[in-house]
């Protein structure tokens, strides 16, 4: 893994902006945005159901169960190729990822707003690693207003997620930072993130 770490307070987060090569990216794009059960689920917001704008599909060993805005999500089967990201993570050493969490963007009107990958299924000290394929999209974090950085460190930072990217977060990073994927209208493409995790047996719903 070629990377290069994001210096954040109380964060541990490295980058790698060609994790997957540009031909194996594209066509991992190609096979998950055709194999994958995509679904638009809904997301409460002030009290209020909406659908989320974008769609997702949940995926994992099968008691890796995942509560999400109150909904409780039980794992979908590994398909082929989420199942060939995953054996490359495992493979490079960054953890035994046993779920993920598929986010298709089907153009730069679908987002993701301000959160902590932080549930309780995922333990203290989650790892969170972010694949990203077909358009670049802007990744923006921001330090939670209940942990304020000292003064001089950096409270935000942005960077461009690119395909065949992989974002890395661990440590104390979903306990003091929140991440978006805002809306943004240059991009028409799709794009496709993968944020594989691990839950332990005895969490699992």
């Amino acid at each position: 893994m070629v990377s290069r770490k994001i210096q954040l307070a109380d964060a541990d987060i490295q980058f790698d902006a060609a994790f997957f090569d540009a031909s194996t990216a594209c066509n991992l794009m190609r096979e998950l945005q055709e194999s994958t059960p995509w679904e638009t689920h809904t997301v409460r917001i002030f009290g209020r159901e909406i659908p989320a704008p974008r769609q997702s599909s949940w995926h994992g060993d099968v008691h890796c169960s995942y509560r999400y805005s109150n909904v409780l999500y039980r794992p979908k089967p590994w398909t082929p190729a989420l199942s060939q990201v995953r054996a490359r993570l495992i493979g490079a050493g960054l953890g035994d990822f046993n779920c993920v969490l598929a986010n298709f963007y089907r153009s730069g009107s679908d987002s993701m707003g301000w959160h902590s990958d932080d549930e309780r299924e995922l333990g203290d000290q989650p790892k969170i690693a972010s694949l990203s394929f077909g358009a670049s999209r802007r990744f923006c974090l921001r330090r939670k207003p209940a942990h304020l950085a000292k003064v001089g460190a950096l409270s935000k930072h942005q960077l461009l997620l690119t395909p065949g990217s992989l974002l890395l977060m661990h440590g104390d990073t979903q306990k003091y930072w929140q991440h978006a994927l805002p809306k943004t209208a240059s991009v028409g493409m799709p794009r496709i993130n993968l944020t594989f995790r691990q839950i332990a047996p005895q969490n699992g719903g």
